[in-house]
């Protein structure tokens, strides 16, 4: 006997007589799933003609929204939770209608904040450049966004334009502190430098005063910190820029180079594609020093040695020569600056520029800084910027000429001259002892002149560089060295009879000397 069993199907057959309501049934359940989720996350809604998508508040995890465009914020839906990308540091093109022009978007502005008022660490300028940023106004009239009151006509405005760095706008009438960074480290480590901008009400020409290049030169902080804090955007004509600490990676190890035992004042006006330190030299020249008419970049002595107040600059360009008239009785020594300097780099550039030297490095010295505060009022008045009453004393000469007189001996170097003393040749400079032999020399002066700058009492190898003397030179003498470069010379003497031996030693030149010593600058 055959039993037959049915078996239970569980599911409908997929026969082709079901297929039909299959489809339709899938076709409804694609559709409550639209109505029920997707819809609410795609819900348009057109103002003007900008399309507002509504997404999820993620406020949390996205930047401020300061840095929004005026079109933007225009166009904005009113529940605010529209998601928005930061804007640049740079001006961004207009996103208004073509049939309304006058809707623009430009760079921030930056906050206007009291220099003089201390602030907390926390309020420390950001790596984004700006320290505070609201819409910027362009000179065009703006719509009012929200309870805004509208932008103030041309009729209004100050007659000077705001100044434009590091990507922001600084408004006349305006101080504030932005930050450089030049990317060249971990970004998870890295730090900003602060600049100061202070935008006078006035037009004038842009000044800037840059310290510590060197991160072991203390007094030109102090000088940048003493000008720029003190100034009153009211009675200021033009800008005034300070970066009271360029080199921070050697600051903060107390070293003059950079991280990588490179002098960043040898890699002006730098290179994008270069070593770590010429690609800083680049950031910064480019950033800042190409936005200023006008440069005082501030220095002391290097390792261990002092200098007198004194202005190193070009005089064969009368812009640099403008300069060093508005500084009072400061010494001047001409020098066209090293190779890669930014002094050098900047004249060359087109930027009127003098280097400052006061002092020796790791100290704040009051008279030093007294005097580089002094000098700098006395050339924003000369120029026309602020109004400022100095008086001084007698002028200081201009040395066309210097020389270094070194160590011929190892020892205890103890100086028997003060900065500023005049000297005779054959008078007696200081004496090195031997610690082991008792053997004591004396250093002679070769010339006539002056103690511009000197070393520190200590330990010395011979070929240290231990007098810096200024030679005054009689017109003869200068139309004569017109062609030379008379900084830092070695072993006595750089000048070079026409026969090509050196007057002292008739020996051949030093540039000829295979053995010779590097000239010292402390630039």
């Amino acid at each position: 006997m055959t039993i037959e069993t049915q078996q239970t199907r569980r599911f409908p057959s997929f026969s082709p007589a079901n297929r039909p309501l299959m489809l339709y049934t899938l076709l409804l359940l694609s559709l409550l799933l639209t109505n029920t989720v997707l819809s609410p996350l795609f819900a348009a809604s057109k103002t003007s003609d900008t399309i507002t998508v509504n997404t999820p508040d993620v406020s949390s995890i996205l930047p401020a929204a300061g840095n929004q465009s005026a079109a933007e914020q225009a166009t904005a839906g009113d529940d605010g939770n529209r998601a928005t990308k930061p804007l640049p540091d740079k001006a961004v093109e207009s996103t208004a209608p073509e049939d309304n022009p006058e809707i623009v978007a430009a760079a921030p502005r930056a906050k206007n904040v009291d220099l003089e008022k201390p602030i907390s660490q926390s309020e420390i300028v950001s790596p984004s450049g700006v320290t505070a940023v609201e819409p910027a106004s362009t000179g065009k009239a703006t719509e009012p966004v929200g309870n805004a009151a509208p932008a103030k006509t041309d009729t209004e405005k100050p007659h000077k334009q705001p100044f434009l760095m590091l990507g922001a706008e600084i408004e006349p009438g305006t101080s504030t502190r932005l930050s450089w960074l030049p990317e060249q480290s971990f970004q998870g480590i890295s730090a900003p430098t602060p600049v100061l901008v202070v935008n006078g009400i006035k037009p004038g020409p842009v000044l800037c005063l840059t310290a510590a290049v060197h991160g072991d030169e203390l007094n030109g902080i102090e000088i940048v910190r003493r000008v720029l804090y003190n100034l009153k955007v009211d009675q200021l004509s033009g800008t005034v820029v300070g970066v009271p600490i360029v080199n921070l990676q050697g600051f903060r190890r107390a070293s003059r180079y950079l991280t990588d035992r490179r002098d960043l004042n040898r890699f002006f006006p730098g290179d994008p594609d270069g070593s770590s330190a010429a690609r800083i030299a680049y950031s910064f020249f480019q950033e800042i020093i190409s936005r200023c008419d006008a440069l005082v970049d501030l220095h002391t002595g290097s390792f261990y040695r002092t200098n007198l107040p004194q202005l190193r600059a070009d005089l064969s360009n009368p812009d640099v020569v403008d300069i060093t008239e508005g500084f009072g009785a400061t010494v001047i020594v001409q020098s066209k600056g090293a190779t890669g300097t930014l002094r050098r780099s900047a004249v060359d550039s087109g930027i009127a520029a003098v280097t400052l030297e006061a002092g020796e490095p790791m100290r704040l010295q009051e008279d030093q800084v007294a005097h580089g505060v002094k000098g700098i009022r006395t050339l924003m008045n000369k120029l026309g910027m602020y109004d400022y009453s100095s008086f001084w004393g007698d002028p200081e000469p201009i040395y066309y000429k210097s020389v270094w007189v070194r160590a011929n001996q190892g020892g205890i170097l103890f100086s028997e001259v003060k900065l500023g003393k005049k000297v005779d040749p054959g008078e007696q400079l200081g004496t090195i002892t031997d610690p082991i032999t008792n053997v004591r020399k004396k250093m002679l002066s070769p010339y006539k002149g002056r103690i511009i700058g000197m070393a520190l009492n200590q330990f010395v190898m011979p070929g240290f560089a231990a007098f810096h003397i200024g030679i005054q030179a009689d017109e003869k003498e200068i139309a004569k060295q017109a062609t030379e470069e008379p900084e830092d010379a070695v072993n006595h003497s750089s000048q070079v009879t026409p026969k090509g031996e050196n007057k002292l030693t008739r020996t051949k030149p030093v540039a000829q000397q295979k053995n010779s010593l590097p000239a010292v600058d402390s630039e």
